[in-house]
């Protein structure tokens, strides 16, 4: 049978392209995928415990068996547009053009609201002590679009939230240009500074959305933070999954 493999960040790197198609015996299974890729290229193996997987844009652990025709994304550590389906008020985008916040504030905004939080992330002239000149962001669209309305839906319920909008960017970006928005409106400052502070630490751990940085003396894709336990599919196993439910 036959899946398509979506590479991402340094992993594209490694293996010299971005998609591939794999043929695999039937009923075969997640790890059965990584295997055949840590023989082509070694530098998995050293990298495995750090990757998470995907099936058909679900997070998924290695004992998954594959049907012939699955999309399988590898996904690296992720580094920290289409008008997004209904929050109880907000927008989720990623986009290719620079983000406008006082537009998304003001869209957001409405007569009730008591606070609004806004997190932007902006592109710094520095990164342990080396010049950075841009950095270019890439993702796994689909899923990462997914992920985001799934966090603000989350943070909608968690946090008792009226709305919140977010938006990432992809392509080049300059310094002090800005990456991701967040805003979070509520009736009460408390919850909107806890709901956008969840948002974006979970964003930068689960989103598959990657950075790679230009510099002076070279170029690097950026160190991600750790999959959380549950998703790490490669490294994890059935017992994780359950014992982190």
């Amino acid at each position: 049978m036959q899946i398509r493999v979506l590479l991402f960040g340094v992993l594209k790197d490694i293996v010299g392209k971005p998609v591939e198609v794999v043929d695999l015996r039937e009923g075969a299974l997640v790890d059965d995928l990584l295997a055949q890729y840590g023989k082509r290229f070694p530098h998995f193996q050293t990298i495995l415990p750090a990757l998470a997987v995907s099936v058909n844009q679900e997070y998924s652990h290695k004992d998954r068996v594959l049907s012939s025709g699955d999309e399988v994304g590898i996904l690296p550590p992720v580094s920290g547009g289409a008008t997004g389906r209904d929050l109880l008020r907000g927008e989720v985008r990623i986009v290719k053009e620079p983000i406008d916040t006082p537009a998304v504030l003001g869209r957001l905004k409405r007569p009730q609201d008591g606070a609004a939080v806004v997190f932007e992330g902006i592109v710094r002239d520095n990164t342990r002590g080396r010049r950075t000149l841009y950095l270019d962001y890439e993702a796994y669209e689909p899923m990462a679009l997914k992920q985001m309305h799934g966090l603000a839906q989350q943070a909608c319920q968690r946090f008792g939230v009226a709305g919140i909008s977010i938006f990432h960017r992809l392509g080049r970006l300059e310094i002090g240009e800005t990456s991701v928005l967040i805003v979070v409106v509520s009736a009460h400052r408390a919850q909107a500074f806890d709901a956008c502070r969840w948002i974006i630490d979970t964003l930068k751990k689960t989103v598959p959305i990657w950075k790679k940085e230009y510099f002076a003396d070279g170029t690097a894709w950026a160190d991600g933070e750790p999959f959380p336990e549950e998703i790490q599919g490669p490294a994890g196993t059935r017992q994780k999954q359950q014992a982190s439910k």
